[in-house]
């Protein structure tokens, strides 16, 4: 319990700071989830293969936030921004992810029900 009180204290004096995200970074991500949402969704409805969509998606969103930061990288008094590319990736993965736990249940559960 002292160690929680501890860092309660700390985070409420204000001695204990995070890092922020910024707002661009947050767009990144939420770019990368929407991408591989998206795929996953086509994917799986086409192939009803969920390790093919897992990674379809997944690369797709990488693929897309590597695209981006190249470009912008071609412009001037700009660079490769591999925040935002890992950002993009960290989103593609998330929504990956997510969409991967929840797909197919329902398929488990009418079997397991009729077996009952």
């Amino acid at each position: 319990m002292k160690p929680f009180m501890i860092l309660l204290a700390l985070s409420v004096t204000g001695l204990c700071k995070a890092q922020t995200i910024s707002s661009d970074d947050q767009l990144h991500f939420g770019a990368g989830a929407l991408i591989s949402a998206t795929t996953y969704t086509v994917v799986y409805t086409t192939t009803k293969n969920k390790k093919k969509a897992f990674w379809y998606s997944l690369g797709a969103a990488t693929l897309a936030g590597l695209a981006k930061e190249v470009y912008d990288s071609s412009k001037d008094n700009n660079r490769f921004d591999t925040g935002e590319w890992g950002a993009t990736a960290l989103g593609g993965l998330t929504a990956s992810v997510t969409i991967n736990l929840f797909v197919g249940k329902n398929k488990k559960r009418k079997n397991q029900m009729a077996h009952l």
